[in-house]
């Protein structure tokens, strides 16, 4: 009951001094002794020196490592373009492979090296990027099989650049090989891109890969028409042909006895592969011409009917109208 209670100003002094009174009491020894600072600045200041000592050398000789490297990178690499483009043995497309192998592998060096200069554990580095490409690996499997299959063509050579081929069914001339796929131009001018997957797995004829090809042209004869003189009549188209192989001598042969015609076949060899399309083209309708010129009769599929005493059915009444 004697208690006096302080007025709200009073209040807020006490609280002001309170305040005051104990930053008073963290500050109070520093500003009455500055000099303590110095010996906490001198430390870290040292801290400072000590790790800019140790880095900076460790930085000059990874700029020295790397700039070795890379020079000894490009005299390889320039010396391995001159070798690759100036022999003729060698497919461009491993040409580039090479190249790209060597860049990649330089990189991946260079990369260690730099990183030792620094004391950084290169093996468990290496541990983990063997554990990141496995994981990729199996996330790109589609990528990796057309990857192998690139290199094996690149290799193996089944075709080259220019060569025109037919894969499943598909004939076009090979534009580019990439480590991924496989690029035709058909004949309507449109490229079809080809996984290297698909192209090592199915069923590939190399139309251009020799020095000449065989040409067949079939046709059909009439079964009253004699098989020789459509065969002479056949073989002077190709006598005085130049793009013809006289050294491999064209033939004319029965195939087969159709349903409707004596089926025969044009065999001749071209000495221009590239050419194929456009010599068979021409010489579908040189012996269509040539045949119709000789009056020989090109039958189309019809069906005969026979009916045995047909002659009974000659004396027979009409029957009457209805």
């Amino acid at each position: 009951m004697g208690q006096t209670v302080p007025s709200a100003p009073q209040a807020v002094a006490a609280d002001t001094t309170a305040a005051t009174g104990d930053s008073s009491s963290v500050m109070g020894p520093i500003l009455e002794d500055p000099g303590r600072l110095l010996p906490e600045a001198n430390r870290a200041l040292e801290v400072l020196v000590q790790m800019a000592t140790d880095f900076i050398p460790r930085l000059l000789s990874a700029i020295i490592v790397a700039a070795v490297l890379y020079a000894i990178y490009r005299s390889l690499r320039h010396l391995l373009h001159r070798v690759l483009t100036r022999s003729d043995r060698i497919n461009p497309g491993i040409a580039s492979l090479a190249l790209k192998t060597l860049r990649v592998a330089s990189a991946v060096l260079i990369g260690i090296m730099v990183a030792a200069q620094f004391s950084i554990d290169v093996t468990a580095l290496l541990a983990g990027l063997s554990i990141a490409g496995i994981a990729v690996g199996f996330a790109a499997k589609d990528t990796l099989e057309n990857f192998i299959a690139g290199i094996t063509i690149l290799v193996d050579r089944p075709f080259r650049i220019g060569d025109q081929i037919e894969v499943d069914g598909t004939f076009g001339v090979v534009d580019e090989i990439t480590l991924r796929s496989t690029r035709l131009r058909t004949m309507n001018d449109q490229v079809m891109i080809l996984p290297n997957a698909l192209v090592i797995n199915h069923k590939l004829l190399n139309h251009t890969m020799r020095n000449s090809l065989r040409i067949e042209i079939p046709f059909g004869i009439a079964y009253r028409e004699y098989p020789d003189e459509a065969r002479q009549v056949v073989l002077k188209l190709t006598e005085a042909d130049d793009r013809v192989d006289h050294g491999r001598p064209a033939s004319v042969v029965v195939t087969q006895m159709g349903e409707s015609s004596v089926d025969m076949v044009l065999r001749f060899y071209i000495i221009d592969p590239h050419s194929e399309l456009p010599v068979r083209y021409e010489y579908v309708e040189r012996v269509r011409e040539a045949l119709r010129s000789a009056d020989i009769e090109i039958p189309f599929p019809h069906l005969q009917v026979h009916i045995d005493g047909a002659k009974g059915l000659q004396n027979r009444a009409p029957e009457p109208d209805s």
